[in-house]
């Protein structure tokens, strides 16, 4: 009896070494179970990052859009007649135009590529409050209103905030974002809006 017993245990014994050999043994890939974990850690850090610098992408178009879409706006009034701007106002008002309409309509193929929201009208007019530069409905109006020496005054103000604005946006879109096409246009948004930043101070 004694014999039949010890037997048993013995068998029992390496029934257990078994199941725990098998809990050990390598996966499909060859990695130890609970060895993978820091792999795992590292890829998906790196997919949140790439995840969170299109997010940026994106949110970096659907804001300067309706900023420069104002900005336009703002050039539009300072080439209508009846604001009387003085021509130098109107020669920036016309390079103004000229630089961010075509960056609206890239910053839009953008959206439309990455199968993004298109940027929200609401945005415009304060909808946004990042130290953005926007200007509100109110003081659009008061822009129109003006006209002669007074609409310069005013609309150099406040097209010099609207610009730093872009510049602030611009330059936080450059440490996040690792698309190249994003980079250049905050690099040339940059470069041209701090040049007519000067340029209005100068005219004040």
């Amino acid at each position: 009896m004694h014999l039949t017993t010890r037997r048993a245990a013995v068998v029992g014994v390496s029934a257990l070494a078994a199941v725990a050999l098998s809990a050990c043994s390598s996966n499909s890939d060859g990695s130890m179970p609970g060895m993978n974990h820091g792999s795992e850690s590292m890829s998906s850090s790196t997919s949140r990052s790439a995840s969170s610098g299109q997010e940026g992408d994106v949110m970096f178009a659907q804001m300067m859009i309706p900023h420069h879409q104002q900005a336009v706006e703002m050039a539009d009034l300072a080439l209508d007649d009846s604001s009387g701007a003085s021509a130098k106002v109107q020669a920036l008002a016309k390079d103004i135009k000229a630089a961010q309409g075509p960056e609206i309509k890239t910053m839009q193929g953008w959206l439309e590529q990455w199968g993004a929201e298109p940027a929200s009208e609401g945005m415009g007019h304060g909808g946004m409050d990042h130290g953005d530069g926007m200007m509100s409905k109110s003081e659009m109006t008061d822009l129109e209103s003006t006209s002669g020496e007074e609409f310069d005054q005013m609309w150099l103000t406040m097209m010099i905030k609207h610009h730093q604005g872009a510049v602030k946006m611009a330059k936080d879109v450059q440490s996040t974002t690792s698309n190249s096409e994003v980079k250049t246009m905050a690099a040339d948004i940059i470069t041209a809006q701090n040049s007519e930043i000067t340029t209005m101070k100068d005219l004040l």
